[in-house]
């Protein structure tokens, strides 16, 4: 991690930003989550590239309905590795992006100003 940090003032924004979605992946794979200690001692086998995890996110935006693995690597565009998408999927869960359950994957972020200010203002039960 230490050359990662060397490196960094020579790079493009955009191989910056790639380092830093890698290195988010890396320390939730391992360190973060509800993740049993089994999972957290599997190798990643593939990283996503934020193309991918983009192509994921509109995917799963523009789908009303929920989604299972199966459906959603066949309507994404291009073919997504079943474990990469897998670490995408932990990472939009992580951050409060969709919802996983058993039945399937549904797309719950929202970016309306009036949908959050009316959560601030309102009264909880």
């Amino acid at each position: 991690m230490s050359f990662i940090r060397g490196i960094r003032s020579w790079m493009s924004f955009k191989q910056k930003l790639y380092i830093s979605l890698y290195t988010y992946l890396y320390k939730f794979i391992y360190f973060g989550g509800k993740m049993t200690k089994k999972q957290q001692k599997l190798k990643v086998i593939h990283y996503p590239s934020l193309k991918t995890v983009l192509m994921v996110e509109n995917t799963l935006k523009k789908a009303n309905n929920l989604l299972n693995r199966e459906e959603l690597k066949k309507i994404l565009p291009t073919k997504v590795m079943h474990q990469t998408l897998n670490v995408i999927l932990n990472y939009l869960e992580k951050s409060g992006k969709i919802l996983d359950g058993r039945k399937g994957i549904l797309w719950i972020y929202n970016t309306s100003i009036k949908m959050n200010q009316a959560i601030k203002k309102g009264v909880e039960l």
